[in-house]
């Protein structure tokens, strides 16, 4: 275990976009969209990259690495101003605003640990509070809230991790995705005092002007949060203070699973022969089958009412399914018959992308207390294990954030074989559960397929 003291917290300090004179950046604001406002109070994404490097001595760290880092994030701030910024609610406005400001800046926390790396980074069971303190906390208060905060932890002669908290109502997955990606690109390209041009596909595009809220979602998505919140935030309603993250147990446990193209493609097989509806090609998607198959195990593991009713919510990535489409880099979401209800969802995405959307958020509005959610965050198209900064790709990459329980992680494996990795977090004897399930159920079907 990783307690609390083993890491020390060396400088927490501000960076600020670079630039070359005062008059090329001005103060500028963006609206939010009602696709950041659906998110507006969520509880921030988090995630850690491990990077195992044996050459990281503290006078090699401090000297190098670090002073690198700090001087790509600065570089990489100023194609992503807004990132710097903050979240802000005008009087004059009816809904809160991204505001960037001259020398506004991000924080960034600085720390050393002399725990176990390879304990931490890799797949094994472990407690899911272990990840902590490597997770620096998003400085937001009534009236205004941070983008992303980030900490850089070394291990000594070990390697070192990348922690980026990104507040939800202004970047998803694919928004903080790009932006790392961007960072490590100039990072590993600094030549000198040279600013390295970033390719077209990481340069991000801002105009929030190309989203049309044709069905009066904006306020409806608003007037939810305030109302979900209001008796949390009695003071202010609108207070910029996000929804509190719950209290992690002890007894909760991480743990990393792998599924193989040739897993997927026995699930794949299998399942498609069960439901004729279900054509191979058109909807047995990597993502439908991982998440699908990761459900059951998950269901199974926690026992109890086989018919009891499972709430399982997932992001779909809007930017080539608006009409007309959006530009990539736009910054701003049983097996077989689960398999078919996703991948109906799916479907049903193309035929009318925010149809209903009023109707879903009140009936995610009335669960009841204690209903069983299940959720997917990150996404095998991301590529997380190609972030390299100079030093190498990623040992692991954690999505932090899924230790609340119910969340499915998933990132594209890092042997770029095809596969997929998920990351788990569950109550000890539910892992023991589920690690039986997950391999045994998967050995039934290959038993199946032949």
């Amino acid at each position: 275990m990783a307690p609390q003291d083993s890491v020390k917290i060396l400088e927490v300090c501000q960076v600020a976009p670079a630039c070359n004179s005062p008059e090329s950046v001005t103060n500028f604001s963006l609206p939010l969209t009602f696709l950041d406002i659906a998110w507006f109070k969520f509880p921030p994404a988090q995630q850690i990259i491990f990077y195992e490097l044996t050459e990281s001595s503290p006078t090699f760290f401090n000297l190098v690495i670090l002073p690198r880092l700090k001087k790509s994030l600065s570089q990489a701030l100023f194609h992503f101003l807004p990132l710097a910024g903050h979240l802000v609610w005008p009087e004059n406005s009816q809904k809160p605003i991204l505001l960037y400001t001259l020398n506004d800046a991000i924080s960034l926390t600085i720390a050393e640990s002399n725990a176990d790396l390879s304990h931490l980074s890799g797949n094994e069971t472990r407690q899911a509070i272990e990840s902590f303190p490597y997770i620096p906390e998003l400085p937001t208060s009534d009236t205004k809230a941070s983008v992303i905060a980030l900490q850089i932890t070394l291990f000594p002669n070990k390697g070192f991790s990348i922690s980026i908290v990104c507040h939800h109502g202004i970047l998803d997955g694919k928004s903080a995705t790009t932006f790392i990606k961007a960072w490590a690109y100039i990072c590993k390209h600094l030549e000198n005092d040279q600013q390295p041009s970033l390719p077209s596909e990481l340069t991000p595009f801002l105009d929030r002007g190309v989203i049309k809220d044709a069905h009066g979602l904006e306020m409806i998505f608003l007037n939810q949060w305030l109302a979900l919140t209001r008796s949390d935030i009695k003071s202010d309603s609108r207070s910029l203070k996000l929804v509190s993250n719950m209290a992690v147990s002890p007894d909760v446990v991480r743990a990393t699973f792998q599924l193989t193209r040739e897993d997927i493609e026995i699930l794949r097989e299998t399942i498609s022969s069960q439901l004729e509806k279900v054509h191979k090609e058109e909807y047995m998607s990597t993502f439908v089958l991982t998440c699908a198959y990761t459900v059951v195990c998950m269901v199974k593991a926690r026992g109890g009412d086989s018919n009891r009713k499972i709430y399982f919510i997932f992001s779909a990535d809007c930017r080539g399914r608006l009409d007309p489409p959006i530009p990539q880099n736009y910054i701003e979401c049983g097996v077989a018959m689960i398999a078919e209800r996703i991948s109906g969802m799916i479907k049903g995405l193309e035929k009318g992308l925010f149809e209903g959307a009023k109707e879903r958020l009140l009936e995610l509005a009335s669960i009841e207390p204690g209903a069983e959610i299940i959720g997917v965050t990150g996404s095998s198209r991301f590529e997380d294990y190609s972030w390299d900064f100079g030093w190498g790709r990623p040992n692991k990459v954690e999505f932090t954030g899924n230790a609340r329980g119910g969340v499915i992680s998933l990132a594209r494996s890092r042997e770029g074989n095809g596969g997929v990795e998920i990351g788990l977090a569950l109550k000890r004897h539910e892992m023991e559960n589920l690690v039986s399930f997950f391999v045994n159920d998967l050995k039934n079907f290959a038993q199946i397929s032949k």
